[in-house]
């Protein structure tokens, strides 16, 4: 069973405090890197990255080092490691190691003992040191040209299969990608990434891409003022695929109709959502879900204006915005909601109608 990126960042820590090694399974771009480095960052751990796909023999377990050596009297061979195993065996790192199923069986077999033993060719890894890899394989593998890990490989890993969700993206893009961005993938959420079969050679749009796509296009000023939407069209089919390049243009020709949770919140511009159908509602609900809104406080002004808006939705939408609010850790806003008043309308008494099925 898949699980997503939030369930993985509560279990992972349990395994990698018992020095198991993970292996994460997952599709390409999905994010499986990045979070390699959150969980690094967090353990404030260098990471030592090594692609196994491009490592031989030689890069995993080292050279034979030419210097006379006796043992017991007798000439032996000794093995000079290579830097990042004599990095990951003398200080604590967070060993990455991505794309081992595409790396040689040689070099597969040499895992063996690192996962097994925490050492490899008498080098041992430091007493702190991770180890996580990652792979595309999984219910995935079909899709790629990678070597299928057998159980007795896989039996050396603790395996997780990740699925990482529209509200992982969301809310690790929040503040990183531009928000006209982040605002067409939540209300887009079909061209976030592919699934299904891909036709080969065609370009399909992942959460990796979105983030190359972002930096990009900010770098060539498509969305300022003025930017120029043929060039945004052409660099978003570059790196996200036709169909995705195509809503993308459409939503930011009309993105000066688009109201952000700031105007309504901040600066309580109820009447640019007036005429506003169900799905635009829900999709500025799972905005403000995704944002960082009710992590604080709100303000008199604010409370004021989220019950101005929220007195205008329609019943199916208004109890999802409540539960927004109600699943926030700061109660205080659900309490000053819920004693709002707007132009004589209470909160209280409209929340009680939509409960009784009157609204």
């Amino acid at each position: 069973m898949a699980v997503d990126f939030a369930t993985f960042l509560t279990t992972a820590p349990w395994i990698l405090d018992s020095k198991l090694p993970i292996l994460i399974r997952g599709r390409h771009g999905v994010g499986k890197s990045q979070v390699v480095y959150q969980i690094a960052d967090h353990r404030t751990l260098p990471v030592v990255e090594r692609r196994a796909s491009q490592m031989t023999e030689g890069d995993l377990l080292g050279l034979p080092d030419t210097a006379d050596t006796e043992i017991n009297g007798r000439k032996a061979t000794t093995w000079n490691a290579p830097d990042w195993l004599v990095v990951a065996c003398t200080q604590p790192v967070l060993l990455f190691l991505d794309e081992v199923d595409r790396a040689t069986p040689e070099v597969r077999q040499g895992l063996f003992e690192l996962t097994d033993s925490r050492k490899i060719n008498g080098w041992h890894l430091h007493a702190d040191t991770l180890v996580i890899a990652a792979v595309n394989g999984g219910e995935h593998g079909a899709q790629y040209q990678v070597g299928e890990m057998d159980p007795a490989e896989l039996d050396r890993w603790t395996v997780f299969d990740v699925e990482p969700s529209i509200e992982d993206w969301l809310k690790w893009a929040d503040g990183r990608i531009a928000g006209i961005v982040w605002d067409f993938v939540n209300q887009n959420h079909v061209h976030l990434e592919h699934h299904g079969e891909f036709e080969p050679n065609k370009v399909y749009p992942s959460r990796r891409s979105w983030d190359r796509f972002n930096t990009t296009a900010q770098s060539a000023g498509v969305f300022d003022e003025g930017g120029d939407l043929n060039l945004l069209f052409n660099i978003a089919t570059a790196f996200v695929g036709f169909e995705a390049a195509v809503s993308l243009k459409d939503f930011v020709e009309k993105y000066e109709w688009q109201v952000t949770i700031e105007e309504l919140i901040d600066e309580g511009k109820i009447e640019r959502v007036a005429d506003w159908g169900i799905n635009d509602h829900s999709a500025m609900i799972e905005k403000m879900q995704a944002s960082s809104i009710f992590i604080e406080e709100l303000t008199d002004n604010q409370i004021f204006n989220l019950a101005s808006y929220f007195v205008i939705l329609p019943s199916e939408v208004a109890m999802k915005l409540w539960t927004v609010v109600g699943d926030s850790d700061i109660v205080d806003n659900c309490i000053k909601l819920h004693k709002a008043e707007v132009n004589g309308v209470k909160v209280s008494d409209h929340l009680v109608r939509i409960l009784g099925g009157a609204e």
